[in-house]
């Protein structure tokens, strides 16, 4: 059998570790050849097609994530067209729902699989082209083909059972209806014309329930697979699964047990990972520091490795007892990217979430991880959650300013299909769109054209506050000017900006003019950022620099960097009598941002 595997990514840099986690566990069988069609969403469908008609394979396989099932799709739908009789399976977080509305709408999918594939998908390869065998895979939700005739005693009776189904059929003339016996199966029927003695069931939906990999301790990981890429700028990991949090909007919401593995086979994977000379490591772990003593022992094994290993994580802000603190406060400088999934600041939007931990120790924990100058600590929030206003938003985007974290992301809620606010949307009166992403569309506390505008603001914050550049100006500026959010939004709305993908430069260019035609006290602010960002003196930020052959000043207080002679200099004015900024670069190479900054105060 020919298996081929559509690896789909949002891009390049992005890899996922189904393909190798499913691999792994089959890959000493010789009865499947594996073939993979990497691509993403920016590449041509039909290229895609092209390259998957080629290979002609028996199965096609693939993972459906949010932003990138749509195009999935597309290349699935014309691969079948082109190959009738391939079998199409999928999976992913997007199946942990009622999977049968999917089936019906999307007939070229033969099969998709509900939860943990690791095993159930190593045994469905052992039935794949027995389909009538697929019903005692955990898992795997489909439509059974029935082989059963209704007789002309059962067409009489009121209720009689059907051959090879467990279903009981109700009939009168020209009508059709089905009660089911057992709770996955639907049947579909097919008539023949009026007055016709036959009548024949044809399919019977399936629903092979939930997944789970109990001994996750003994897969074998995805990096033994040779399908697993190397070549990406980071790795993932997972050393725990299933999570203990409870919230409604996620897919592991839903009670998932932990699984951890043993710190020495993480250390043993980690050190294949250096060996490839891989420097960023993703940790795949729902909640980090869900278990105190677990959280320590990791963050001891992380430091092993640095500095040629840096991990991502995602951390509870509101779970840090003091040994955790100790422990993070001592970690070597650069070692941890921290995701602190805080989602609102508001208590009763939290509530409503079904998120654990209280809001006031959620904020005590964030305050805490955005003071430590060892870590980069970068906070979530999530717009579209039930009782949450564009207000709200904006207020907890300048307190989180305050608090000085690294990053500030800002995220439309999507209802995947399973999740606990998926179930409930109408009754919290949520609108979201049927298809993926399933983003929120409006909710009774923030309109249609709000969900927009915090679209919108999300983009700023990734242009700016995001960006290391133009963080430290951007962060003054929501602190002490109120307004400026919404100002400098409407500014690049009105000048159609905010949705163009700017470079780095034309960015501060934008910040700056806006700053001297709004907020004049930020001027100065906005050229020394420009200058370190190693922007050209010759564009409109730097049109009060001074350069040339300049003599430094006597009195000058030295800010970094060593002065030279062999250095050029540029002055900066904010005062008379050499008040302000000096810059020095290194004449003897083309590094554009400057070595050496000095001020002279009046």
């Amino acid at each position: 059998m020919k298996l081929l595997w559509i690896d789909l990514n949002c891009s390049y840099a992005h890899s996922s570790l189904a393909l190798p986690a499913l691999h792994a566990q089959v890959m000493h069988r010789t009865d499947v050849e594996w073939e993979v069609v990497r691509t993403t969403n920016n590449e041509s469908v039909g290229t895609t097609v092209d390259a998957i008609y080629a290979h002609r394979p028996d199965v096609i396989a693939a993972t459906a994530w949010l932003f990138t099932h749509e195009q999935l799709l597309h290349i699935i739908g014309r691969a079948k067209a082109l190959m009738p009789r391939v079998k199409v399976v999928l999976g992913g977080p997007e199946f942990l729902g009622d999977n049968e509305a999917y089936l019906r709408q999307h007939p070229e999918v033969d099969a998709v699989f509900r939860g943990e594939g690791e095993e159930s998908f190593a045994r469905w390869l052992n039935v794949w082209d027995e389909p009538e065998k697929w019903a005692e895979i955990e898992g795997v939700c489909y439509f059974k083909e029935l082989k059963g005739v209704f007789s002309e005693e059962c067409r009489r009776q009121e209720c009689r059972s059907v051959d090879d189904t467990s279903a009981c059929i109700k009939l009168t003339s020209g009508e059709r209806h089905s009660s089911a016996l057992l709770s996955e199966a639907s049947l579909l029927h097919s008539y023949t014309p009026e007055g016709s003695e036959a009548l024949t069931p044809q399919k019977a939906y399936h629903d092979g329930g939930l997944a789970r990999v109990i001994s996750f301790d003994k897969l074998l990981p995805p990096e033994e697979s040779p399908l697993f890429t190397w070549d990406k700028p980071f790795v993932q990991v997972e050393t725990t699964r299933g999570c203990f949090n409870t919230c409604a909007f996620c897919v592991s919401g839903v009670g998932d047990p932990i699984r951890m593995l043993p710190i020495g086979e993480i250390r043993r994977r980690l050190v294949r990972i250096r060996e490839r000379g891989i420097r960023d490591v993703r940790v795949l772990d729902r909640t980090f520091n869900f278990h105190p003593r677990q959280a320590i022992e990791l963050m001891h094994l992380f430091a092993e490795f640095h500095p040629h290993l840096r991990f991502h994580l995602e951390i509870h802000p509101a779970l840090l007892p003091q040994s955790v603190r100790e422990v993070l406060a001592t970690l070597p400088d650069g070692l941890l990217h921290l995701e602190a999934g805080i989602q609102s600041l508001r208590r009763e939007v939290l509530d409503m979430s079904r998120r654990k931990g209280t809001l006031e120790q959620a904020l005590d924990g964030l305050r805490f991880l955005c003071s430590l100058p060892n870590l980069v600590t970068h906070a979530d929030l999530i717009a579209g959650l039930p009782l949450y206003t564009l207000t709200q938003i904006y207020e907890d985007v300048r307190i989180l300013a305050t608090y000085r974290a690294g990053e500030i992301q800002l995220e439309s809620l999507k209802l995947l299909p399973g999740t606990l606010m998926r179930c409930d949307a109408e009754s919290l009166g949520i609108h979201y769109s049927p298809l993926p992403p399933y983003e929120v569309l409006e909710t009774v506390s923030i309109t249609s054209a709000q969900l927009q505008e915090a679209r919108r603001l999300s983009r700023l914050l990734d242009a700016y506050y995001n960006t290391v550049a133009w963080q430290a100006l951007t962060r003054r500026l929501i602190i002490h000017e109120e307004d400026f959010l919404h100002r400098f939004l409407d500014y690049l709305t009105t000048h159609n900006y905010i949705d163009q993908p700017l470079s780095l430069e034309r960015r501060g260019e934008l910040l700056y003019l806006f700053c001297r035609d709004h907020y004049p006290a930020y001027t100065t602010e906005a050229t020394v950022a420009w200058i370190e960002a190693g922007m050209s003196l010759r564009k409109t930020p730097a049109e009060h620099v001074v350069r040339g052959r300049l003599q430094p000043p006597a009195d000058w207080q030295v800010l970094y960097g060593v002065y030279d002679e062999s250095l050029r200099l540029c002055h900066l004015p904010t005062g008379p009598d050499g008040q302000g900024y000096w810059f020095g670069y290194d004449s003897t190479s083309q590094r554009p941002a400057p070595i050496f900054k000095a001020v002279v105060e009046g």
